[in-house]
């Protein structure tokens, strides 16, 4: 089945105005996004600290349009990493978008930026995440560039772009990597259109980062894959299972039990419409399950 068959009229479905204002009417997306502040966001974490699962932070937004805007994004990061450092009973991790903190303004200006957060973070981990395949060389190139300028600093590869077999020779060797399939709308000639091409490409990324001695953070919801690297019997501090705020909460609270890391990516900002789209494109169940819950949502608020 080809992974784009649904994603396109799915996408062009949710950009209808009136789509947006049931969202918000509703108040469903609330289901896959923490709030609109960062005290949202840290409230979210905490209820998933009491579960025993770790968090992520993710200050929505992307392509900011100036350069005040880069450093209002760099300051909420910031204000995030900060937060997160100074609450010692959180595991937390916050994750950034390069074109949120101004890469399409100025290379230069986003790696000061990227660099600002990093000085703040203290002991939080920072990972830079994966955006449409146009960023990849630039994403890569100041991931590669800032390596080694704080100790707990990684990047994110989808494995849906053809490119990334060879892109993960290019990472430094014991990198932190989160490994996901890829939620961006993109061509046949630059991603595999079909989940079986995506899933065997996953799983061969995956050995090949084990066998460059990285830390991987397994960034899926599909428990094949997960079992799968749970039977590769690495030890906890080089793997961890990653799924998304609100998403296979089941499978989250069975790895729990088992005792393996789980870390959750939570999302929070007034820029939630973009990353619900996506959620919704990427897995035709998250847009049955989004619709049944507006429904229920639009009837309680009449």
């Amino acid at each position: 089945m080809r992974m784009s068959s649904l994603r396109r009229p799915i996408l062009w479905f949710a950009e209808h105005p009136w789509f947006r204002v049931a969202a918000l009417r509703s108040g469903v997306w609330r289901r896959f996004v923490a709030g609109e502040t960062l005290d949202d966001a840290l409230a979210a974490a905490r209820r998933l600290q009491g579960k025993g699962i770790a968090v992520m932070l993710d200050h929505l937004g992307e392509n900011v349009a100036t350069e005040a805007d880069s450093r209002a994004a760099t300051d909420a990061y910031v204000a995030a990493a900060e937060a997160l450092h100074a609450d010692t009973a959180l595991d937390g991790a916050i994750s950034v978008k390069l074109t949120q903190l101004g890469l399409d303004l100025s290379y230069e200006l986003c790696l000061e930026n990227v660099r600002r957060v990093l000085d703040s973070a203290g002991s939080t981990l920072v990972m830079i995440d994966m955006e449409s395949h146009d960023y990849v060389d630039r994403t890569l190139s100041v991931y590669r560039e800032l390596h080694g300028a704080h100790d707990r600093f990684g990047i994110c590869l989808q494995a849906y772009l053809k490119r990334t077999a060879k892109d993960v020779f290019e990472l430094p060797e014991g990198a932190v990597v989160r490994l996901v399939k890829g939620a961006y709308l993109e061509t046949p000639d630059v991603a595999f259109p079909s989940r079986g091409e995506v899933d065997a490409t996953f799983r061969r990324l995956f050995a090949t980062l084990v066998a460059r001695d990285c830390t991987v953070h397994l960034a899926t919801h599909d428990a094949r894959l997960v079992e799968g690297a749970r039977r590769f019997g690495l030890p906890q501090e080089r793997l961890e299972f990653q799924m998304l705020y609100g998403i296979r909460t089941d499978l989250q609270r069975e790895l729990v039990a088992g005792g393996l890391p789980v870390r959750v990516y939570v999302p929070f900002g007034t820029e939630w419409y973009p990353y619900l789209t996506r959620r919704l494109a990427e897995r035709p169940a998250n847009l049955w399950f989004f619709l049944s819950n507006l429904v229920r949502g639009l009837a309680r608020s009449r």
